[in-house]
C-alpha cells in the first residue's frame, strides 16, 4: 500500500508504468487495473475499459488472443493465423475524402478461428447533410442520423472492438483513413497496426477472377449479402470472405500473419506500379 498520500498521475506517466509492467510479460486488464491504475475493488468489465482507455489506441501495445496485453515487439511478431483475430471494417460515408467528410455508419465483425461476431454496427450523425448519391446507394438518410451521435461519442467503442486485432477491410486505404481520421479528431490518438486488405489479398489467392468486388467475391463463394452498402452487410460478407480466403492460404503453407503478404509474391523484381489499393499487409 503506497503511504505516500493522494497524488494526480498524468496520461504519459500511467502509459510509461504500464509498458513497464508489459516489459516484463502479457499482462490481464485486471493486472494493470491493479498495478498502474492503483485500484484494488473493481470489477472485471471496468478493469477492460480502463485498460483499453488506457491502452486501446497505443501502436506500442497489442493484444493476444486470451485478451492478455502485449508489447507490439511480441504481439505481432508474425503471429499465427490460429492465435489472430481479425476486426473487419466497414465505413459509410458522406464521400470519398477522408480529410472533408465524415462517416455515416461503422461496422466492425470479428474472425476468430470458425467464429464470426459482429461487435460493433452504428449509425453516426456526420452534423452536415448527405448527398443525395449517398442516400441512393445506401438509403441511409439525414432523418436516420439525425438523433444518432456523432462519431466523437462513439470513439471509445470503435477503438474498443479494434483494440489488438488485425484491422481488415474490402479496399483498405478507404476504410482505414477514414476511421483513423475520425479517430484522431476525436480523441487526438493516431491509430497503427497490421492491416490486411481483402481486395489485394483475392488478388494473390484468387488469380482467376476478373473482378474482385465486394459481389464477385461473395458470389464466388456462395456467400449472400444482406443489407448490400451497408456498414453492418458489408462488413459481415466481407468477414466471410476473409474466412474462405484465410483456408486457401493455408491449404497453400500459410501459417502466420505474414505468411499473407509473402504468399504468392512473383520471384524475381517486382515492376511497382502506382494503384489506389496498399499493401496486403502492413507490419509495425
Amino acid at each position: 500500500m503506497n503511504f505516500a498520500g493522494i497524488r494526480t498521475l498524468s496520461e504519459g506517466t500511467l502509459v510509461d508504468r504500464a509498458l513497464e509492467l508489459l516489459g516484463s510479460g502479457p499482462t490481464d486488464s485486471k493486472t494493470i487495473a491493479r498495478d498502474v491504475l492503483g485500484l484494488n475493488r473493481f470489477q472485471a468489465s471496468v478493469a477492460e475499459r480502463l485498460a483499453v482507455a488506457l491502452l486501446g489506441a497505443d501502436p506500442r501495445v497489442g493484444r493476444m488472443g486470451d485478451g492478455r496485453w502485449v508489447l507490439v515487439s511480441e504481439a505481432y511478431a508474425s503471429p499465427r493465423l490460429s492465435d489472430c483475430t481479425f476486426a473487419v471494417v466497414d465505413v459509410e460515408t458522406t464521400g470519398s475524402r477522408p480529410s472533408g467528410d465524415r462517416v455515416v455508419e461503422i461496422a466492425v465483425v470479428t474472425v476468430s478461428g470458425e467464429r464470426i461476431t459482429r461487435v460493433l454496427d452504428a449509425l453516426v450523425n456526420p452534423q452536415r447533410p448527405i448527398p443525395l448519391r449517398v442516400t441512393s446507394l445506401t438509403r441511409i438518410t439525414r432523418e436516420m442520423v439525425r438523433d444518432k451521435p456523432p462519431f466523437s461519442a462513439i470513439a471509445s467503442d470503435v477503438v474498443s472492438a479494434l483494440a489488438g486485432r488485425v484491422f481488415v477491410a474490402h479496399n483498405l486505404r478507404f476504410d482505414w483513413r477514414f476511421v483513423v481520421n475520425e479517430i484522431t479528431r476525436a480523441r487526438d490518438v493516431m491509430l497503427d497496426g497490421p492491416r490486411l486488405c481483402t481486395v489485394s489479398l483475392a488478388r494473390r489467392l484468387v488469380p482467376g477472377l476478373r473482378s474482385r468486388s465486394l459481389d464477385s467475391l461473395a458470389s464466388y463463394f456462395g456467400i449472400q449479402i444482406v443489407a448490400r452498402h451497408r456498414a453492418g452487410g458489408d462488413a459481415l460478407a466481407t468477414a466471410h470472405v476473409l474466412k474462405h480466403l484465410i483456408a486457401i492460404a493455408q491449404d497453400r503453407g500459410a501459417m502466420r500473419l505474414i505468411d499473407l503478404h509473402r504468399l504468392g509474391r512473383p520471384a524475381g523484381r517486382r515492376r511497382r506500379k502506382r494503384t489506389a489499393l496498399p499493401t496486403a499487409i502492413q507490419e509495425i
